[in-house]
């Protein structure tokens, strides 16, 4: 079904007039969507490069708070990662070579605190 609709418009890319056949159309083209479409991408990644380590920890942080981890007796290794702040590769290493014990439930791990403070030495 095509439309009869012919808005003129400005480009958000170029900001070259166009001829819009549609009233949601932000880009005269295909070529303009795509290099605006990279141009975001490439904003998005230096904002995180040039944030701070705070920043970055706040936003990993947002869905449960550092405190109400440590009160937690059995956490899941998502939680750990978190707590502890190392990476879930460098964690499954530590469970492959046996210096952190998990306890297996369905087709999760989850580990006891009591097992992470020996890890840690806590």
């Amino acid at each position: 079904m095509s439309s009869n609709l012919r808005i003129n418009k400005v480009c958000q890319h170029c900001q070259e007039t166009f001829i819009a056949k549609t009233s949601v159309t932000q880009y005269c083209g295909d070529d303009c969507a795509k290099r605006a479409y990279k141009k975001r991408k490439r904003d998005e990644k230096i904002a995180k490069a040039t944030s701070t380590p705070a920043e970055q920890v706040k936003s990993i942080v947002n869905r449960e708070s550092i405190a109400h981890l440590k009160e937690l007796e059995f956490l899941s290794i998502e939680q750990v990662c978190t707590l502890v702040g190392m990476s879930r590769t460098t964690l499954y290493r530590f469970i492959n070579t046996n210096k952190l014990r998990t306890i297996k439930v369905g087709g999760r791990r989850i580990v006891h605190r009591k097992e992470l403070d020996k890890l840690l030495g806590i």
